[in-house]
Parts: structure tokens; C-alpha cells; sequence
């Protein structure tokens, strides 16, 4: 009955039905629900009215899309979602330029176009930007349901519907001529236009490679050519890096579904786009990529010796402290030449006092570790301290007490924010497999013990924390050094009591004098010889 209905319409346009053949819609693969129609009007007030950011006579720069770029109702990660377009001011100097994610999940091309673009369109002036990256919604039926897709491709055309639940009355284009109209008006208003590939799904393709969107890729390209448009492929810039994560780090780049990022996902999507719109050589693009920013990744400052690998550092205050009083608090890292052969190899302690597993990824501290990575060096991981606490309260550091791979969201209470929070053991995993990723080594090492005893015993958590070290270690076959327990019997057999055992602690019962550092130290030369790092110790 449709195809009847649609070659009428055509015919009424005064189509010949036998040489304009209007393609079926796609199918809707996506398998989620993105945006209800009544649920619009609340949508549209939590996104920016357009041209509200500008400062002055700075441009600005508007982020046309859908649910990947501004996930949810309200885009606030309060479903535990994100879209790139949160993140992606970060890579531009807004005292020179601000960036309006006027994305809105549930939309296509047609119906952005339709609804939103025009508020947009009266918000340019000339200098501002436009990137355009919409498609996932561009499926179902023409007429019907959400009534949202557009003919597939770039052609020139088109197809009269009338929505069978409102009888309104639409005349639909294709992808293609929706990307064209998107570009002319955007130039008309003195604006730059810029499109881009959409995300990555998570699907793969019987090769073991993420999917690529490349009907969406091939028209996007066309048109770019066409319209001498400069074009990014987001989509293949972050498929690219998915296919080298493997699929554990894969999957929790995404939430709930295989299309919608978390924020580890929305963050690299950002990350993508600009790493795109920097590398791209279309001389249209020199005066943005001028405002643009942070785009080199971060990386620890460590100077490397030929032939030398770098072991790095991580944890808490117990690993790196005040390190400068002999009378103050010391961490066992800034004792490492105990440990380590400075002829074989270089140390960097990357440690941060007052840090959790969870506060060390969400400062970035661990991707700069991270992207400073490389292979054969070796990456120590030692945390637990300040994993334990509320999720959602006080210094927001607190993680899900266990080793499985679970998390929540949470509202943060000092700011109100959304956070997907993971548990101690997914972020212990996520360390591993990032330092396996770049081929280093990762040592997983288990929390120094507090000055606490009971029945002549210092405290032992091999119940908890040290359980759960110890599952990941089995879990991962990573290699470990059990630091907890190395100290805790070199404690037992040496002080026997809380006070005989002061002089290795100072100011309470976790963070350690310059004695107690040491003694850390040589527990962690114990146990890294039965590592593959023996050959590199003193």
C-alpha cells in the first residue's frame, strides 16, 4: 500500500514513475527510542537558544546532530548517556570562539531540518561555523510513527506524505539534498559549513572490525566534493580507535544500547572530531583550526634514555606525599632508588595524594599516563585508600565496593552533576588493558596497610580490597605484588603493636613517616623480583 501511496505522490509532483524511482526508506536498526514527539517541547528548553553563547563579535559554533552529540531529554547524562557534543568546547578558545551543541536525540536530517535549523539559520553571522553530523535517524517510515526519514542518498528526489496521525502534509528529500540545504543556508548567512561522518555503532563485521556507516560516509563525501564542503570522517577516526581497544575496552564505550556513548565514549567522539578538523588539509578550514586548542594529547613529562624503558608510578597519597621533610609524610615512590636500577631504568611517579581509582581517571591523570605509554615500558598500579566512601557524596572519589564490572549513576552532590560510576575493579581493568594496549606491562599492587592491630596483628583487608586485587590479578593474568601483605608480615614480626609500630607512620594511621616509605620500598623490591621486572631492580 505505501509504494502505491508513494508512486501516487510522485505522480502528482509530475515524476515519471518509470525513471524516478524513490528508494525505500531504511530500516530502523538502531533498536532504541531516542526522543518522543511529546517530550520536544521540554527537550527544547534545556538546549541553548541559538547565538545565546556568543561574546561580542566572536563567532560562534553550532553543532548540528543527534542523541550522539546531545544524549537525553535534557542532554545531562542523567540516564547515564552522553553525546560528543558536551565535550567538544574544550578544544576551542572561547575568548575566541563559543561552541552550541544544538543537537537533539531522536532527530534526523529531516526532522532537524524541519524544526530546529530554522531558529539556527536567523541565529548566523558571517564568520560562524556549522557542523553538520546527523544520520543515525534518517530510517523508518516516511509517513508514520515518528515520520523521520529521508530518501536514501543524494538525489534530487522527492516524495509527498501526509502523516497519518496528525494528516499533516510534508514534502520529504533526500539525505543528500538535506545536507545541501543545510550547507546553502549556512553560506547565505556568511557561515562556514563543515560535515561530518556520523559515530561508530557497537557492531562489528564478520572480520572482527567495528561497522562503518559507509552509505552515510559515501553521500556525506559526495556532497562535500560537490559542494566544495570540507569533510572530517569522524566515523572512521573513532571506528579506528575502537578497533584497537578490542572489545572489552570497546563495549564500555557505550550504555544501555549499541549506538549511545558513555562518556568514555562521548569523550573520545570529541577527541575524534578535533583531531579530524585539525589534520584536515581543506584551506577553508585554517581560520577554526586557529581558535582550536588541547588537541595535542597530554603526555608526562619524563626524559627517556635510549635503551631504557620507564616504569610509571600511579596511586595515592601512600605512593607520593609531601616527600621533602624528614619529618613529614612520605610516599613509598619517592624512595624508588631502593628499588630500581637507574642504569636499566627510569622511574616517574605519577602518584597523586588524595586520589581514587576513580578521581585519578576523571582528573585525566591516567590519560596522560597513558598516552605517554610505550612499549616495553611498565605501569605500577597501587590504589584503594580513598576508594572507600559514599558514591555521590563528599570529595566524589568513592567506587562500587567490589571486582565485578558493574556501575550506577549517580548525581553528584557537590555540583549536581551526573556520573556514571564503576566499580574499584573496572577501573583496576580499564588500567591493565590501557597499558596492555599500548604494549606496556601493567603490576598490579595492593594497598599499603594502616597502623591499626588487633590480638598483636596489624589490620590485614585481605577480605575486601585484597580480595579484590586478588580477583582481578586471576581475572586478568596481570602480575601482582601483594605490598599489603609483604609490609603487614614484616610489621608483625618487627613492632608487634600499634605503638612500637608509630615510628613507621606519621600524623595518623595511613600515611607513612620517611621510615615507614622505606620500608615500602624494599616490600616492593621483594615482590617485583618474582615480576618480569626482576632484571631492572637494584
Amino acid at each position: 500500500m505505501r509504494r502505491l501511496l508513494t508512486t501516487i505522490a510522485i505522480a502528482a509532483l509530475g515524476f515519471n514513475f518509470a525513471t524516478a524511482q524513490v528508494k525505500e526508506g531504511l530500516k530502523d536498526d538502531n533498536g532504541v527510542r531516542d526522543l518522543t514527539l511529546d517530550s520536544l517541547a521540554k527537550a527544547q528548553t534545556a538546549r541553548p537558544v541559538p547565538g545565546s553563547s556568543r561574546r561580542g563579535g566572536n563567532p560562534v559554533l553550532f553543532l548540528v546532530g543527534n542523541s550522539t552529540m546531545r544524549n537525553g531529554t535534557l542532554g545531562n547524562g542523567n540516564n547515564g548517556q552522553w553525546g560528543w557534543g558536551r565535550f567538544a568546547q574544550q578544544y576551542f578558545d572561547e575568548n575566541q570562539i563559543t561552541v552550541e551543541n544544538q543537537a537533539l536525540g531522536g532527530t534526523s536530517s529531516r526532522t532537524f531540518y524541519r524544526r530546529l535549523w530554522p531558529d539556527i539559520r536567523k541565529a548566523l553571522k558571517p564568520g560562524d561555523w556549522v557542523i553538520i553530523s546527523i544520520g543515525h535517524n534518517d530510517n523508518g517510515p516516511y509517513d508514520e510513527g515518528r515520520a523521520r526519514a529521508s530518501i536514501p542518498g543524494t538525489g534530487r528526489d522527492s516524495l509527498c506524505v501526509t502523516i497519518k496521525e496528525t494528516g499533516v502534509k510534508e514534502t520529504v528529500y533526500s539525505y543528500g539534498e538535506y545536507m545541501r540545504r543545510f550547507i546553502n543556508e549556512t553560506r547565505a548567512a556568511g557561515a562556514h559549513p563543515v560535515l561530518m561522518s556520523l559515530t561508530p555503532r557497537d557492531a562489528y563485521e564478520p572480520d572482527g572490525k567495528i561497522q562503518r556507516k559507509r552509505n552515510f560516509t559515501e553521500w556525506l563525501q559526495q556532497v562535500a566534493s560537490e559542494e566544495h564542503v570540507p569533510f572530517v570522517d569522524l566515523n572512521e577516526i573513532s571506528a579506528a580507535k575502537l578497533d584497537r581497544y578490542g572489545r572489552w575496552k570497546e563495549s564500555y564505550h557505550f550504555y544501555k544500547d549499541h549506538i549511545h556513548t558513555s562518556k568514555f565514549g562521548a569523550e573520545m567522539n570529541a577527541r575524534s572530531a578535533a583531531e579530524g578538523l585539525m589534520a584536515n588539509d581543506d584551506p577553508q578550514l585554517a581560520p577554526l583550526k586557529a581558535m582550536m586548542q588541547n588537541v595535542e594529547p597530554k603526555t608526562v613529562a619524563v626524559k627517556r634514555e635510549q635503551g631504557k624503558p620507564v616504569v610509571f608510578i600511579t596511586g595515592d597519597s601512600t605512593v607520593k606525599n609531601e616527600d621533602k621533610d624528614d619529618d613529614g609524610m612520605w610516599g613509598w615512590g619517592s624512595q624508588a632508588s631502593l628499588v630500581f636500577n637507574p642504569k636499566k631504568i627510569t622511574w616517574v611517579n605519577c602518584a597523586k595524594a588524595g586520589r581514587s581509582t576513580r578521581s585519578y581517571l576523571n582528573e585525566s591523570r591516567w590519560e596522560e599516563v597513558y598516552n605517554s605509554l610505550q612499549p616495553g615500558d611498565f605501569v605500577l598500579i597501587e590504589f584503594g585508600h580513598n576508594d572507600i566512601g559514599e558514591i555521590g557524596r563528599g570529595k566524589d572519589r568513592g567506587t562500587l565496593p567490589t571486582s565485578r564490572d558493574t556501575c550506577t549513576v549517580v548525581r553528584r552532590e557537590r555540583d549536581g552533576q551526573f556520573e556514571l560510576v564503576y566499580s574499584f575493579g573496572f577501573y583496576l581493568k580499564k588500567m591493565i588493558q590501557d597499558a596492555r594496549e599500548k604494549g606496556a606491562t601493567p603490576i598490579l599492587v595492593s594497598l599499603t596497610p594502616r597502623n591499626e592491630w588487633k590480638d598483636g596483628k596489624i589490620e590485614r583487608r585481605n577480605d575486601s580490597y585484597g580480595r579484590w586485587y586478588r580477583e582481578v590479578a586471576e581475572e586478568t593474568g596481570v602480575e601482582f605484588v601483594d605490598l599489603h601483605n609483604i609490609t603487614a608480615d614484616y610489621y608483625d614480626k618487627k613492632c608487634g603493636s600499634k605503638e612500637k609500630c608509630n615510628p613507621y607512620y606519621k600524623r595518623d594511621h595511613t600515611h607513612t613517616s620517611l621510615k615507614g616509605a622505606q620500608v615500602n620500598a624494599k616490600s616492593m623490591r621483594k615482590g617485583l623480583k618474582k615480576t618480569s621486572m626482576k632484571r631492572f631492580l637494584k
